[in-house]
């Protein structure tokens, strides 16, 4: 017969058996609180929609594009082609057109083109995001009217036109070394900017088999939506850090500090600007 001593420790191991059960269940709780209010980290963390930058990328677009066209015109004496004009001449149209086209047109292409592939990268599922994009064209493609087939028309034309300007620039450079004497292809700039230029077409011809040919899989430009975006986002800034090396070029031989001075370095500013702005209205969500 159990004597009561031996009933008394039986019954004091069975609380001690239930008392950590009741501990676990008091600190756990908190914890899952804690994780379930825990904010999710994305594009809308800024709290601000890609609109202000868009309106601001379109005004330091047109402090761009005057500030170019004073230099090249005013200061520079214009752009000339002919053999027996001054060489600058000719060489005032290479910052003139790789501006305009590496710029300013990869700028605005940038800003139209990543609102959809946004919406093709957010959405879960290789088939449903393309089909997303085309429920999202009214959010996606906010500066040009149409439908989205035309915008994305507008789109490929832009960086077209682009690769077009950087033709006639690169041109420009090469004669300008040729009619002078001088070696090609010395400066930092210059491996930058090949390196751009190269880059640039390919991503081009990928994106058009990608997303314009016809036969193109689905699954395959889902995969590739992107990649395409991280692409033009690094050659973007590539054409960017061109132009600075370009431009620093043009302000290094002078002795003392005249006007032109003055306009190159706020030309290179407002390019800078302008890249900040893109690549924000890039990151910026369209509403949160």
């Amino acid at each position: 017969m159990p004597s009561r001593g031996g009933n008394a420790q039986a019954q004091a191991q069975v609380q001690r058996q239930r008392q950590p059960a009741v501990v676990v269940v008091a600190v756990a709780e908190p914890a899952r609180r804690r994780r379930a209010t825990m904010p999710v980290k994305s594009s809308a963390s800024f709290r601000m929609t890609a609109l202000p930058m868009v309106v601001a990328a379109q005004l330091l677009t047109a402090a761009v594009l005057v500030l170019v066209l004073v230099w090249a015109l005013h200061f520079r004496g214009g752009v000339s082609w002919e053999r027996t004009s001054n060489p600058f001449l000719v060489y005032t149209a290479h910052p003139l057109f790789m501006v305009i086209g590496f710029v300013i047109c990869t700028g605005e292409g940038k800003r139209e083109s990543y609102y959809s592939l946004q919406v093709m990268g957010e959405t879960k599922g290789r088939l449903r995001c393309v089909a997303h994009v085309s429920r999202a064209a009214v959010m996606a493609y906010r500066i040009v009217l149409g439908p989205r087939p035309a915008k994305k028309m507008v789109h490929l034309l832009l960086h077209l036109v682009a690769m077009a300007f950087a033709a006639v620039g690169l041109y420009a450079a090469f004669k300008y070394h040729h009619d002078t004497g001088l070696p090609d292809l010395r400066s930092l700039h210059s491996w930058i900017g090949i390196a751009t230029i190269a880059l640039y077409a390919l991503q081009w011809l990928v994106a058009f088999v990608y997303f314009l040919f016809p036969g193109a899989a689905m699954t395959m430009r889902a995969d590739y939506a992107p990649w395409h975006i991280f692409f033009g986002i690094v050659i973007f800034l590539m054409a960017i850090l061109t132009a600075e090396t370009g431009l620093a070029k043009f302000v290094f031989p002078f002795n003392d500090y005249p006007s032109e001075a003055f306009v190159i370095n706020f030309t290179g500013l407002a390019i800078l600007m302008f890249g900040v702005v893109v690549i924000l209205a890039v990151i910026l969500p369209s509403r949160y």
